[in-house]
């Protein structure tokens, strides 16, 4: 009896901890976001348990129902869908994959899971689907960007790189040649200034939609960053040639883009091309080849395509090389102030000396300024330069003050990128003050690359100079497109005539006709005149018959070191007799 008693309890213990547990699977399933599906092979029965309604509109009673959920599924996925649910048709215990439903984008994980018996033969089975939409969707997000810029929609400039690497690779297999266009939007950054950061995103997505029409499986378009953007072609030819592809951009271009806000925006691109294997052996040095050219095509008046050359390569590195350079230069303090004099012509006396800056390299070779002002200016480093030429120019001209028979006037060249400059004026009257340099001394000349841009806000610095007693020259005259009219609306007080017309003065005759009427008009205007250039004693007569104020050029006297300079000061005139001429 007590062997009875013990039996029964020993059944009602277990009882309660079967059923404690089945309570636990209960509470596991029904607290779940999956939906399972238990198969019992042994009846054939199907029974469903969890979160099934939020998946399926419909019960399972039976296998053959299984097909109902075949029928919700995309195409691309059913057959690995069936693979894992019928995974006991291959013998396998556990299987694994996602599928995508035909409505509402749906994506679901499933998960099989199959019990065998001592025969090899499936007993039960448990089928599990979970929601993974939203960590696709994440997924889908993190790869896109990953791939994609997010502004354009185009591939980005990693992943671009990888699948150029790819064509290169096939282009050497089958003997092709690639080519890659390096693409630049004129004048994006002044856009994005004047109308925001908005509306330049806005021009770069329209721009970016556009290339993104070249797409194919043997064309590559991405942005790189900002308005810059790169096209890789595999094998280009006729309709896929650059040629042709720039060709039909610039059709585009000549329609305006419309923002959103209204404003209609007229485009120019700046493009290089490079050709593999031409141009380089790997991707990346490739599309720095298509950029050299790019970049010199902006330097050079940007709105057109140029191709690759050696002899480009090699004027690049001779500009990194220069460039270096005149850094260290800079940062050594490696430059020099040479003077070159300005003469009247009715009697010889001085009337001033132009300051010219020289740079000699650790070779002891002179640097033309013809060469390193326009890197200096590319690369900004003619801030701080033309900062130490004010500096200079002024503390030297000033230890010249107790030899000067008269004032003389100090002409002093002032890079464009100076003027743009918010503090220029300031930092050029403070100067002027520690110094204790009279103001009517000096003279700044300017070009006419000076007034390109912000032509009001020039002429509202010149004004405000010229207010200090400061002079205006306006330089190189006749050499640019507007300069009549410049003659009407600058504040400038001198006029000098550019090198190239003094070199033909003497030989064509419609150079002595343009220059009659020049100085007739600066006479009228109360100009002075200066006439540059000036290397014969027939250059200077002629001059001088034209009632041209002063001359300076190598006849008179050749720039010279500050020494010299404070010779020529102290004679107060040229050491070539006017009365002579």
């Amino acid at each position: 009896m007590d062997d009875l008693n013990y039996q029964i309890d020993l059944l009602n213990a277990m009882n309660r901890r079967l059923m404690d547990e089945r309570k636990m699977l209960q509470l596991i399933i029904d607290t779940s976001s999956s939906a399972y599906i238990y198969v019992d092979f042994r009846d054939n029965s199907v029974r469903t348990l969890g979160s099934w309604s939020q998946f399926w509109d419909f019960e399972l009673k039976s296998l053959s129902d299984f097909e109902k959920i075949f029928d919700t599924i995309e195409d691309d996925y059913i057959i690995p869908l069936r693979d894992t649910i019928y995974l006991e048709k291959k013998g396998l215990e556990l299987s694994g994959v996602q599928a995508k439903r035909r409505t509402g984008a749906m994506w679901v994980e499933c998960e099989a899971n199959v019990i065998y018996g001592t025969d090899h033969k499936p007993e039960t089975k448990v089928i599990r689907f979970r929601d993974v939409t939203k960590y696709n969707i994440q997924n889908e997000e993190l790869t896109y960007l990953v791939f994609y810029d997010e502004t354009s929609g185009l591939y980005n400039r990693n992943y671009f790189i990888r699948l150029l690497g790819n064509m290169l690779e096939r282009a050497d297999g089958q003997g092709e040649t690639v080519a890659v266009m390096f693409i630049n939007i004129d004048n994006f950054r002044n856009i994005n200034d004047s109308l925001g950061i908005v509306a330049g995103d806005e021009l770069v997505q329209q721009f970016g939609k556009y290339l993104k029409d070249f797409m194919s499986d043997n064309l590559l378009v991405s942005r790189f960053s900002g308005d810059l953007f790169c096209i890789a072609v595999y094998a280009p030819s006729g309709e896929t040639s650059a040629d042709h592809i720039y060709a039909k951009i610039c059709e585009q271009m000549k329609k305006p883009i419309s923002l959103s806000s209204g404003q209609e925006i007229l485009l120019t691109i700046s493009v290089g091309v490079a050709e593999y294997p031409e141009a380089a052996t790997g991707a990346l040095e490739l599309v720095n080849c298509a950029e050299i050219v790019m970049f010199k095509n902006r330097v050079r008046g940007r709105n057109s395509m140029s191709y690759f050359t050696r002899g480009v390569l090699n004027e690049f590195l001779s500009n990194v090389e220069m460039e270096n350079k005149l850094k260290d230069a800079i940062f050594s303090n490696n430059f020099m102030m040479y003077f070159q004099p300005q003469f009247r012509t009715d009697d010889g006396t001085l009337r001033g000396t132009e300051a010219l800056i020289r740079w000699r390299d650790e070779t002891g070779k002179f640097i033309s300024p013809a060469d390193f002002i326009p890197i200096a200016e590319q690369s900004g480093t003619i801030v701080p330069l033309g900062t130490w030429i004010i500096a200079e120019s002024i503390r030297t001209y000033m230890s010249w003050k107790d030899i000067m028979r008269e004032p003389i006037i100090l002409s002093l060249n002032i890079s464009a990128i100076q003027y743009r400059q918010p503090d220029f004026v300031e930092n050029l009257l403070k100067v002027i003050n520690e110094y204790n340099m009279p103001p009517e001394s000096l003279e700044l000349e300017i070009t006419e690359s000076v007034l390109i841009g912000d032509y009001q806000e020039i002429i509202k610095k010149l004004t405000l100079l010229r207010g200090y007693g400061i002079k205006i020259s306006l330089d190189d005259f006749g050499t640019g497109y507007s300069s009549l009219s410049y003659l009407k609306n600058l504040p400038i007080d001198t006029l000098k005539i550019d090198k190239s017309f003094v070199d033909t003065i003497l030989t064509d005759e419609n150079t002595q006709v343009i220059m009659e009427t020049v100085m007739y008009m600066a006479h009228k205007l109360m100009l002075e005149t200066i006439a540059e250039g000036v290397e014969t004693r027939e250059q200077f007569a002629f001059m001088e018959a034209m009632d041209c104020t002063d001359i300076q050029g190598y006849y008179m006297a050749k720039p010279m070191p500050a020494d010299e300079m404070a010779q020529v000061i102290k004679a107060g005139k040229s050491m070539i007799g006017v009365d002579e001429l």
